[in-house]
Parts: C-alpha cells; structure tokens; sequence
C-alpha cells in the first residue's frame, strides 16, 4: 500500500456541503429583494453558474466575470434589471455563513492531521472560503490554504498547482495526493500536475474521459482504508 506525506483537499461538496449553503444564500438573497425563487429561476441560475465556472476552469474567462455576470444574466432573462455586482456582495456575505459540513469531514480531518501534511485547494472567493473554513471549525487543520482568487490561478491549470508546489516545504510529489469532488478540477488538474488522485463521486458519475483516478471514492470515510489509518471517533463531537 502506498504511503502519502502530503494531502491536498478541496473544500465544496469534499470537506463542506455547498450545496446546502448555496441553497440557503440563495434563498435569502431572493427575500431581500422581494422576488420569489421558483424552481425555474433556480434551475436556470444553477445552468448560468455551471457554466460560467466551467469557462473559468478552462481558462477562457476570469473570476470576476464569473461572479460579477451571473446574477445580471439571470435576472435579465427573466426580464429584471438589477445591479449584479451589488447582488454578488450580498450572494458571498450569505454564502460565507455557510458551513455545512459534509458527513465525516470533521472527524476525517481530526484523524488525520496527525499523520498528514494537510493542505486546502480550491477554486473560488478567498474571503467566502476563509470564513466558511474558519465557521466550520475545519481552519486549524490545514498547514495553508490556497484559494484560487489568491494565486492568480485556478484548478486544473498547471500554474496553479506550480504555485502550490512551490509554497508547500520539502514537498514530494511522489507521495502527495489530492482529494476532491471535482473530476474537470481535482482529477483532471492532479494528473496533469503528476500527482495521485482521489475522486469523491459521492453523485455516482460516469467518468466519460480517459483519465483514470488513482482512487475513486463516494464517501469520506473510505479515506481510511486507502491511506492505511485507524477511523478514531471523536467522542463528544458535534459536527
């Protein structure tokens, strides 16, 4: 069995649940301006996002268009005009009390930050990020965190994992592994950098292209196995 030093861990639907965060930011940025979020309005902003993080991902647009556009396409299709970089302020001051945690995160990361370099690698807003992480109680866990919006880069591209490279000390590729829901982000960015991979397919996806993951997993706790270490419970925990 294979032994890891080094653990990059992304953070949105791996170690935090955010799509119940993203649920109830939304929720809330619709009763403040006295619109109600019907299924449509909601299907279609969830298209519109989709999207526009995918051509963030693929390096043809920047984070600012992601996030200063999304809600001004939205709401323009349905006929509305609004200030979309003033929706977008309040969207994130939402979005960052959000700290959901994914089933067994708080243990997982409890159990292994005795044996593991533990690292953050995600895509996204470095402020949301950091308050979530620090709401979820998850923050003392990890030796650095590396936000997107902070390296000027984003996952999959090669820069990106070159700038995390280069600030994570005596690092060795060789026994370095990412986890991550994310197969266009995650896996497809960890084999290009040349490091393992460990996809969370908590959703059961197909994988359509001829990457192959070292791992693939659909629940955090499987980690244990794969990294050779005993599941203790934290008793009294309230994740």
């Amino acid at each position: 069995m294979k032994t890891y030093k080094t653990l990059l861990l992304d953070v949105d639907d791996t170690l935090l649940d955010f799509g119940a965060a993203e649920k109830v930011a939304l929720q809330s940025l619709f009763k403040d301006q006295n619109i109600p979020l019907t299924s449509e309005i909601k299907s279609r902003y969830k298209e519109i996002n989709h999207g526009l993080w995918k051509a963030f991902e693929e390096g043809k647009i920047s984070r600012d268009d992601v996030v200063n556009t999304r809600f001004s396409t939205l709401f323009k299709e349905f006929g509305i005009d609004v200030d979309g970089l003033m929706l977008e302020q309040t969207y994130q001051n939402y979005l960052g009390e959000g700290n959901q945690l994914i089933e067994g995160a708080f243990e997982l990361l409890s159990n292994l930050q005795d044996h593991f370099d533990l690292y953050i690698v995600t895509n996204g807003i470095s402020k949301t990020q950091y308050k979530r992480l620090n709401a979820a109680r998850i923050y003392p866990f990890f030796k650095d965190i590396f936000v997107s919006e902070d390296t000027g880069y984003q996952k999959p591209m090669k820069e990106y994992f070159d700038y995390v490279f280069a600030r994570i000390p005596n690092i060795e590729l060789d026994k370095t592994l990412i986890i991550g829901d994310s197969f266009s982000a995650d896996i497809t960015g960890g084999v290009g950098a040349g490091i393992d991979t460990c996809w969370v397919n908590s959703k059961a996806l197909s994988n359509d292209t001829a990457l192959i993951p070292t791992y693939e997993i659909q629940k955090l706790d499987e980690l244990y196995k794969i990294l050779n270490i005993e599941q203790k419970i934290l008793v009294g925990s309230s994740n």
